[in-house]
């Protein structure tokens, strides 16, 4: 009959495709039982959003079916988030929170908001759990691309957050009437930012994604001061001066101690719905070429879709309202390039490297 030794040897030839080590050595093999030629344990990985999980399933089965005197292999498959090591290990956590990850853009009009919105719910979809920060304390549009029409409550010590699309949701929008200006100073914008964070109940948060303002101001300064970060996804778009911006974005980052955990690329090109040819309005490659001229993971291209603006308007992004779309795939892709770089920070014994400033 098997062994637990023998179990485990099998298994060792497996590995992560992201952290490059056997499941063994990782300790993802877990509940490890054998009764006589029946074998049965538990894989549990990083983040529920692994893409190769069914082919890591798969062959574990096989493995272990080939040892002598094994009739049947139960593998069931569980992930269990872990809290990336972050640059700053000074600073107290957030309570309820695993990962705080900051979704910025060098400038205004590349739909960062879009992207940081369907991002969190990609996340959601795969089985994390997700909540959203609208740090775009000037322009909180959040609510409205989630469909959200609320006012934040209490449970008389802490703000309870709005939940939307399996999301636990704050914004300042929910502070304010629809067309009021919010006119305010640094100190009060740091003030706002620190209560979003550390007076929220949040609930159990694996992924805390954050939309960030435009540019390189205030805000992007006090969350780095405030919480410790797991890292930023900059949005850009393929032209020549969203691209200069980006750079810019990116070194912010770098000076705030924040790794650069991904670029998103989006309206990378528009495909022409009734003869199917891609045209390349705002350029072509250009966000890849820099993530891979600065060092940093490129997570996808997103390309100009009609409804994902309408989705944004409606209140239902489009990973819920077309989620078999090339759109909505391409979101999916990039949520889980961006939960194996958490995964992948996790594991590191030191800070995640920040990339060398050209």
């Amino acid at each position: 009959m098997p062994t637990d030794a023998d179990v485990l040897a099998a298994l060792r030839t497996i590995q992560d495709p992201d952290l490059r080590r056997d499941i063994v050595s990782l300790k993802f093999v877990k509940n490890l039982a054998i009764d006589g030629g029946r074998v049965a344990f538990t894989i549990e990985l990083t983040t529920p959003a692994c893409p190769v999980k069914d082919q890591m399933r798969d062959q574990a089965r096989a493995a272990v079916a080939s040892l002598p005197g094994v009739t049947s292999v139960d593998v069931q498959m569980t992930a269990q988030v872990r809290q990336a090591v972050t640059a700053d290990l000074n600073k107290a956590p957030v309570a309820g929170v695993r990962n705080i990850i900051a979704v910025g853009a060098g400038k205004g009009g590349v739909g960062k908001t879009t992207v940081a919105v369907n991002l969190a719910i990609a996340l959601s979809q795969t089985g994390g759990r997700v909540a959203m920060i609208d740090g775009d304390v000037y322009g909180p549009n959040v609510p409205i691309m989630l469909g959200i029409q609320t006012q934040l409550t209490t449970d008389g010590r802490r703000i309870v957050p709005a939940e939307q699309y399996g999301l636990q949701v704050v914004s300042m929008g929910f502070l304010t009437q629809d067309d009021a200006p919010v006119i305010w100073r640094g100190p009060m914008l740091h003030g706002i930012i620190q209560q979003f964070f550390r007076e929220v109940a949040w609930n159990d948060v694996d992924y805390l994604i954050v939309d960030m303002p435009p540019g390189t101001g205030d805000v992007a300064l006090s969350l780095s001061q405030s919480v410790p970060v797991a890292g930023a996804v900059v949005v850009t778009t393929p032209q020549t001066v969203s691209l200069a911006d980006t750079r810019r974005a990116v070194r912010m980052y770098q000076k705030l101690n924040v790794p650069t955990l991904g670029l998103v690329e989006n309206m990378s090109y528009f495909v022409c719905p009734t003869c199917r040819t891609e045209s390349d309005i705002f350029g072509r490659g250009g966000g890849e070429a820099m993530a891979h001229d600065m060092g940093i993971p490129f997570l996808g291209r997103i390309p100009i879709y009609q409804p994902i603006r309408i989705g944004g308007d409606t209140g239902v992004p489009i990973v819920v309202g077309e989620p078999s779309s090339p759109s909505a795939q391409a979101f999916r892709a990039a949520a889980e390039r961006l939960a194996a770089q958490i995964s992948i920070a996790s594991y590191k014994k030191t800070a995640i490297p920040l990339m060398p400033v050209r």
